[in-house]
C-alpha cells in the first residue's frame, strides 16, 4: 500500500493505490484517449502526466519502488541509480510533474525554461502536398559582449534589499494576534535577486544579459499533417542564464478550403448536377489538391438521386508518414430541377411517355372536395406552426428517427 502522502500517480489515473494490472489499463486507456493531443491539442501537459504514471505504475519493480519510498524513490533508484532520472528527464524534462511545484530541469540539471507556442496557418494543399516554409520569430540570446554575465567579472552582487530571493516578505497586522503576510516581487532587483552597478553594466545588453535576436526557422510541414499537429524546435525558445532553453512549438491551424472539407485521411465535397444528367448520366471535371484535372464519369440508366453521395477510392488525403496512402473522396450530389413552366405542354406530355408511368389513381367513393396546393416559405411560418410551438421538441426528436425519406426536400 502507497504512503498516503506520495498517491499522486495513482489519483491521476483515478484508481485506488490498490488497483489490479486490468483496472490501471483501463483508466489509462480511457484517459490517453480523453487527452492525447491529436484529440486535445491543449492537453499536451496533461497526457505526458497521464503516460508517466501508466509507465510507473504498470511495471512492477517500479511500482513497488513508488509505494514504498514515494516519489524521492523513483529519482533515487532506491540506490542512487539514474534510471527513473531518465524517465523524468525524458518526459518531463527532468523535473518534477507541475502539480509537485517544483520547476522543470533538463537532464544536466539545470533549470529549464519555457516553451514558446506559434499558430502557423497552412492551406489544404499545403496538407496535401507538403511545404517547406521560413518563419521568423524574434527571441531572446545571451548577451555575446558579457557572456551573459549582465557586465563585467564580479560585478554581479547580490540584492541586499530581497537577500538574493528576489521576492520581498511583507507582513501587515490586521487586528491583535492576527497578521496577514504578503509577498511581492523586489523592487530594486526586479526579481533577479541581483543587482549591477551601472557604471559596470554591459553597454550591449545594458545589464540585462540578454539581447533581441531575429531568427529564421525552416519548417516542414510534412505531406498528411493535421488541424492541431505541432512541429516542434528543440532549444530554439528565449536563452536566460543558467536557464536550458524551452522549445518553439508550432501549432497548425488549418485554413478553410473553398471546395473540400477534410476528415480524418478522407476528403468531401458537394457537387451540382441538372435533372437530365442526372437521369441520364453526366461527365465534370475539378481541380484536385495537387493540381490535376480529375475528369468524373457517371454512366447513362444508372440515376444520381438528390443529396446522394458517391466516392472516388484513394483520391483522399495522403496519410502522414504514410504519403503514398490515401484516404476516400466522397461526392455528395445536389440535384437542380428546372424552373416552372419550362417546357411547353405539347412537350411535357412527351416527356411523359417517356419516364415511368404514373401510379394509378385510387377510386373515390363519397363526396370528395378539390384543394389548391400552394408554394409554401418555410422562413415565414404559418398559423398552424405557432400552435404547434410547444410540440416542437418532442416532434423534431421524432422526425430525426424517420430518416430523409420523411422530409420533403425543397429544391
Amino acid at each position: 500500500m502507497a504512503n498516503v502522502a506520495d498517491t499522486k500517480l495513482y489519483d491521476i489515473l483515478g484508481v485506488p493505490p490498490g488497483a489490479t494490472d486490468n483496472e490501471l489499463k483501463k483508466a489509462y486507456r480511457k484517459l490517453a484517449k480523453e487527452y492525447h493531443p491529436d484529440k486535445n491539442p491543449n492537453a499536451g501537459d496533461k497526457f505526458k502526466e497521464i503516460s508517466f504514471a501508466y509507465e510507473v505504475l504498470s511495471n512492477p519493480e517500479k511500482r513497488e519502488l513508488y509505494d514504498r519510498y514515494g516519489e524521492q524513490g523513483l529519482r533515487e533508484g532506491s540506490g542512487g541509480s539514474g534510471g527513473m532520472d531518465d524517465i523524468f528527464s525524458h518526459i518531463f524534462g527532468g523535473g518534477l510533474f507541475s502539480f509537485m511545484g517544483n520547476q522543470s530541469r533538463s537532464r544536466n540539471g539545470r533549470r529549464r525554461g519555457e516553451d514558446m507556442m506559434h499558430p502557423l496557418k497552412v492551406s489544404l494543399e499545403d496538407l496535401y502536398n507538403g511545404k517547406t516554409t521560413k518563419l521568423q520569430l524574434s527571441k531572446n540570446v545571451l548577451c555575446s559582449s558579457c557572456n551573459g554575465q549582465g557586465g563585467k567579472s564580479g560585478a554581479v552582487q547580490k540584492c541586499s534589499a530581497c537577500r538574493g530571493r528576489g521576492v520581498r516578505i511583507m507582513i501587515r497586522q490586521l487586528a491583535p494576534g492576527m497578521v496577514q503576510q504578503m509577498q511581492s516581487v523586489c523592487s530594486d532587483c526586479n526579481g533577479e535577486g541581483e543587482v549591477i552597478n551601472e557604471k559596470d553594466r554591459c553597454k550591449k545588453c545594458e545589464g540585462k544579459k540578454v539581447i533581441k535576436e531575429v531568427k529564421i526557422l525552416e519548417v516542414h510541414v510534412d505531406k498528411g499533417m493535421k488541424h492541431g499537429q505541432r512541429i516542434t524546435f528543440t532549444g530554439e525558445a528565449d536563452q536566460a542564464p543558467g536557464v536550458e532553453p524551452g522549445d518553439i512549438v508550432l501549432l497548425l491551424q488549418e485554413k478553410e478550403n473553398e471546395v473540400f472539407q477534410r476528415e480524418g485521411n478522407d476528403l468531401h465535397m458537394t457537387h451540382k448536377i441538372g435533372l437530365v444528367e442526372a437521369l441520364c448520366g453526366f461527365q465534370f471535371t475539378f481541380k484536385h489538391l495537387d493540381g490535376r484535372q480529375i475528369v468524373v464519369k457517371y454512366p447513362p440508366g444508372k440515376v444520381i438521386e438528390p443529396g446522394c453521395v458517391r466516392v472516388v477510392r484513394g483520391e483522399g488525403m495522403p496519410q502522414y508518414r504514410n504519403p503514398f496512402e490515401k484516404g476516400d473522396l466522397y461526392i455528395k450530389f445536389d440535384v437542380q430541377f428546372p424552373e416552372n413552366n419550362w417546357i411547353s405542354p405539347e412537350k411535357l406530355s412527351e416527356l411523359e411517355d417517356l419516364l415511368p408511368s404514373r401510379p394509378e389513381v385510387p377510386t373515390v367513393i363519397g363526396d370528395t372536395e378539390e384543394v389548391d396546393l400552394q408554394e409554401f416559405d418555410n422562413t415565414r411560418g404559418s398559423g398552424g406552426g405557432q400552435r404547434r410551438e410547444a410540440y416542437n421538441d418532442s416532434s423534431d426528436e421524432e422526425s430525426a428517427h424517420h430518416g430523409p425519406g420523411v422530409q420533403c426536400a425543397h429544391q
